[in-house]
């Protein structure tokens, strides 16, 4: 990656501001916990695995900040109860924040502070170390020449610095293969065209910027090697939440026998949920598309619907890639016995 996408700094979590990038290079330092989950809610920081890292860093900031046993507690748990309303899709969320949760429960009020500092650091490092192994498997699956395509931002920028998706391609580059990434620019806050060509650029990686409605021409003009695509949350099932406009994507690489590939970290797995119906998806601001290029592009008298995510059946995914390993359907079975491993 050319930058840090957050790093903790002794006392707080600087984060770089994505919504600023390809044109500025802005760091937010947050030292509070209202701080941090208004980072979230406003895409300061996101992407599943990256909010999952904020978070525990927020719970963090949240003990460090009060004074005395009783009121770090009560801290803790008031830090906890509002990062979990931030963002209701990506379940890596709840997952980091019932691992602090689990630390504090635990803890000596002595050791209480520092053992949640050691816990989001942990959980930052294991996500560098998830990311790394599911590039390696994921890149297995490229020839040594490769043209792909990508949806959203899936990585160093999504995560703690690596990538799950976009991790993939940098694992190929390392094993000296030819990647090149057609990325769609991602409607409507252009996470693909701002976020993923940037960061594939500076990082060396041949990219190509498309519209969200071009690519079933280009797999219909280009011999397209997969797609591949982040998560949100996974259903036991395989059914998988990203960022909206893939569900179309899977369709349209379906229709054109191009392997359609789903790569995140077991931690976005939710085996507690048997298919995709149950995921919640969050509805954003309507003005993200009113006025999602700066100026006004939608009359005033008309209504907008803006999911930030949709769901891809599983029966549209020919691979979901973990830390573990490829997974291929049925998906249950395997992201079960994953899941148990933890």
């Amino acid at each position: 990656m050319p930058v840090r996408t957050l790093e903790w700094v002794g006392d707080g979590l600087r984060l770089l501001d994505q919504t600023l990038l390809p044109t500025e290079e802005t760091y937010v330092d947050c030292r509070d916990v209202e701080t941090v989950a208004r980072a979230i809610e406003g895409l300061v920081v996101r992407g599943a695995p990256a909010i999952g890292v904020a978070a525990a860093y927020g719970v963090a900031i949240g003990a460090l900040t009060a004074d005395g046993p009783e009121e770090r507690r009560q801290a803790i748990a008031r830090a906890i109860e509002r990062l979990r309303r931030t963002r209701p899709t990506a379940v890596n969320l709840f997952w980091a924040l019932d691992r602090m949760a689990a630390v504090a429960s635990r803890s000596d009020d002595s050791e209480l502070a520092d053992g949640l500092v050691a816990e989001a650091c942990e959980i930052e490092r294991d996500d560098i170390r998830r990311c790394r192994a599911m590039g390696r498997h994921g890149a297995a699956l490229l020839p040594d020449e490769a043209t792909v395509l990508t949806h959203c931002n899936a990585g160093g920028l999504a995560t703690a610095g690596w990538g799950t998706a976009l991790g993939v391609f940098y694992a190929a580059a390392e094993m000296g293969k030819r990647v090149e990434v057609f990325a769609d620019e991602t409607r409507p806050l252009l996470q693909g065209a701002r976020l993923t060509a940037w960061e594939l650029a500076a990082s060396g990686i041949t990219v190509t910027v498309i519209c969200d409605n071009m690519a079933a021409a280009l797999m219909r003009s280009r011999k397209i090697h997969g797609v591949f695509v982040g998560a949100d949350r996974i259903a036991a099932n395989g059914d998988a939440a990203n960022k909206i406009g893939t569900y179309g994507l899977a369709i349209i690489a379906r229709r054109h026998g191009v392997p359609f590939h789903v790569v995140a970290p077991m931690s976005t797995v939710d085996v507690s949920l048997s298919d995709g119906a149950r995921i919640p998806i969050e509805q954003r601001d309507g003005d993200e598309v009113r006025r999602g290029m700066g100026r006004q592009t939608v009359p005033d008298g008309a209504r907008v619907w803006n999911p930030a995510f949709d769901v891809t059946p599983a029966e549209l995914i020919a691979a979901i890639i973990t830390e573990h390993g490829v997974a291929r359907p049925p998906f249950e079975p395997t992201l079960r016995e994953w899941a148990a491993r933890g």
